[in-house]
């Protein structure tokens, strides 16, 4: 367990790891009955609904002028927005 909490970067009291142990083993529980079922002729299939994209065409619209974007910014210069840095170097 202390393998699995180190890969996972967390730190675990040892209650922590003992009822994390419990649940793991209950999980695997689960998937030793699914591995007791009959699927002989159950077609397999990526996920057990029908998902369609619901999402509208991506189309141009109406645009803001730089003034009117760079005054909603929380911050500015020189008609630029400034953005907190991400990347260190």
């Amino acid at each position: 367990m202390q393998h699995l909490a180190t890969l996972s970067r967390l730190e675990l009291t040892e209650q922590e790891q003992g009822d994390l142990l419990h649940d793991l083993n209950k999980m695997l529980g689960y998937f030793q009955k699914l591995q007791e079922l009959d699927t002989e002729g159950v077609p397999e299939m990526q996920r057990p609904v029908h998902l369609v994209n619901v999402l509208r065409a991506d189309e141009p619209g109406e645009m803001f002028d730089r003034r009117t974007v760079t005054d909603l910014a929380p911050e500015h210069q020189d008609g630029f927005i400034r953005v907190p840095r991400t990347v260190e170097g």
